[in-house]
């Protein structure tokens, strides 16, 4: 049976790091816009020190590993939760000194190592369901988790590969994943990615996130993923699938009124 999370979980930041000083600006406008319009959500923000799974050999991969988590590290001790990518299974110890959350990217959701790794730190995993994997076939992944001992496991639905440069969103699979009892997040911007759809980078379609996440919610899920930038436009990394942070709260504000209606608030 399903368990019940009534506080909604917002997990929202830059995709990558791009200086000490703009993930601590962001972060803290964002706890500020969900403060109203999301009140009483889990705020857990996310950047990646690394992204290993750039398109091109020369496109901006981050600050790394030392760097990236020092900083990551600071904003904890500032009072954020904090989520991050890991990449390799001897990435996961040391994240998890510095962040609350350890994610695995979707491109890695079956690397048995990687998830035996963050599951024996203790911490919370939040496993991206990659673009190849069907809905039930992910509960597979969890059992690696679960085998540690850990049983702190989200679920993150960031769509399927529908021919090429394209991704879909089946709703189906938010409940398939769901009904495993684990919180179900769904990733509102990766799913309108085009991934390499702008040659050497991936290019993306923002106006659709809206939609795709009042969908999403309205089936009873946990949470939302949503990578935000002040900027978008000059964003180092996903900056084409990116929401804009002066349009985070009224989405939250639709999103939060769905969220009480199906849970019965």
């Amino acid at each position: 049976m399903a368990t019940e999370w009534p506080r909604f979980t917002l997990i929202a930041g830059p995709c990558v790091i791009e200086s000490e000083e703009h993930v601590h600006t962001l972060a803290a406008a964002i706890r500020k816009t969900a403060s109203w319009a999301a009140p009483g959500a889990e705020f857990y923000f996310k950047a990646s020190f690394d992204k290993a799974n750039r398109t091109s050999v020369n496109a901006y991969r981050g600050p790394g590993l030392a760097e990236g988590l020092r900083i990551l590290g600071g904003l904890r001790r500032a009072g954020y939760r904090v989520l991050t990518d890991i990449h390799e299974p001897a990435q996961a110890e040391l994240a998890a000194e510095a962040v609350d959350v350890l994610q695995i990217p979707a491109f890695l959701c079956r690397q048995t190592d990687l998830l035996l790794a963050a599951g024996r730190t203790g911490k919370t995993v939040n496993i991206k369901k990659g673009q190849f994997v069907a809905p039930a076939d992910i509960l597979h992944a969890t059992e690696k988790v679960a085998s540690t001992g850990n049983r702190n496991i989200w679920l993150t639905e960031r769509g399927s590969s529908f021919g090429y440069n394209n991704l879909v969103v089946d709703m189906r699979g938010l409940g398939i994943m769901r009904a495993s009892g684990y919180k179900v997040i769904f990733d509102a911007t990766h799913s309108v990615q085009l991934p390499g759809g702008a040659g050497s980078a991936s290019g993306g379609q923002p106006r659709f996130i809206e939609p795709l996440a009042r969908a999403a919610v309205a089936t009873g899920i946990d949470g939302l993923f949503v990578e935000v930038h002040d900027a978008p436009e000059r964003a180092l990394s996903d900056g084409a699938n990116a929401l804009a942070l002066d349009r985070l709260g009224e989405l939250l504000r639709r999103l939060t009124a769905i969220h009480e209606l199906v849970h019965g608030f």
